[in-house]
């Protein structure tokens, strides 16, 4: 396996022994930020980690959250934006993100019952560490009242996940199953053109997972489709801390991802942003 990570990122990832699930495991940390990395063997995946320049002037967690695995010839991931209005964000993103990470590694068949029936289950989790917190007795009255409100209404993100299964002696026809809620964007490439018609204009602010009632806004959106025996595919999802991704067709190298997210010109990012990048 070629790796082109220093030894403190890896140190932040999980390297796990061939009886274990996965061969590669990695989850951003939400208390610093992570340069671009590329880890290759079956799959390329390229991923960075930036907190918003308000997060690291106070010292705060990010919101977003990133995870993925590859074991041989699977991979799966997810991307997760904690919504900043609602309580701890930062906790809602990470437990729907882990929740999700061991529901896609279980290898069952991913559907939209079983997705949902998923989302709902990780609200009895999410709602017993959010209930465990306890607000600052020194907490000015005004301020207490408003966080406690919004502790009552509980915390929600959005979500981005998927599981990609290479063509092999052990899968015959190979599969991509993505699911989603909520305007972080998911883009799919093959042999260079942007399948652009495959997502829709499905990426809404309004459709989030809330760690009281599950999904909110709509249905999560699924897209399943067969994967070619031959290669050049390229899957990238990013939080909207990257909007300026956006227009950007061709793959991007990478100091000019880690340029936007030092984002010099505006003093570092107005929001947290997360990148993930899979080619195969």
């Amino acid at each position: 396996m070629k790796r082109e990570c220093p030894s403190r990122i890896v140190a932040r990832s999980l390297r796990k022994s061939k009886s274990e699930a996965s061969a590669y495991y990695y989850e951003s940390k939400q208390t610093a930020d992570e340069p671009v990395m590329t880890i290759s063997d079956a799959f390329t995946c390229r991923y960075a980690y930036g907190r918003a320049a308000e997060s690291v002037r106070l010292s705060e967690k990010g919101q977003d959250y990133v995870a993925f695995s590859m074991d041989e010839d699977i991979c799966h991931f997810v991307l997760c934006d904690g919504v900043g209005l609602s309580y701890r964000g930062d906790i809602a993103s990470r437990m729907l993100g882990q929740g999700l990470m061991k529901w896609l590694d279980t290898r069952q068949d991913l559907t939209s019952v079983s997705l949902e029936r998923k989302l709902q289950n990780l609200t009895l989790t999410t709602n017993r560490e959010l209930s465990e917190l306890t607000l600052d007795s020194a907490t000015p009255k005004l301020l207490r009242e408003v966080l406690e409100e919004k502790q009552r209404l509980g915390s929600e993100a959005m979500y981005i996940c998927g599981r990609i299964i290479l063509p092999s002696r052990t899968h015959r026809k190979g599969q991509i199953w993505l699911a989603w809620q909520g305007d972080s964007r998911v883009r799919l490439w093959h042999q260079q053109q942007e399948l652009t018609s495959v997502f829709g204009d499905g990426f809404r602010t309004a459709e989030r997972w809330s760690s009281r009632r599950g999904p909110i806004g709509g249905k999560p959106h699924v897209y399943q489709g067969s994967l070619e025996a031959d290669d050049g595919y390229r899957l990238q999802v990013y939080s909207d801390g990257l909007i300026d991704l956006d227009p950007v067709k061709e793959p991007i190298p990478d100091e000019q991802v880690q340029l936007l997210l030092n984002a010099q010109h505006t003093g570092g990012l107005e929001d947290d942003a997360s990148f993930l990048e899979i080619m195969w």
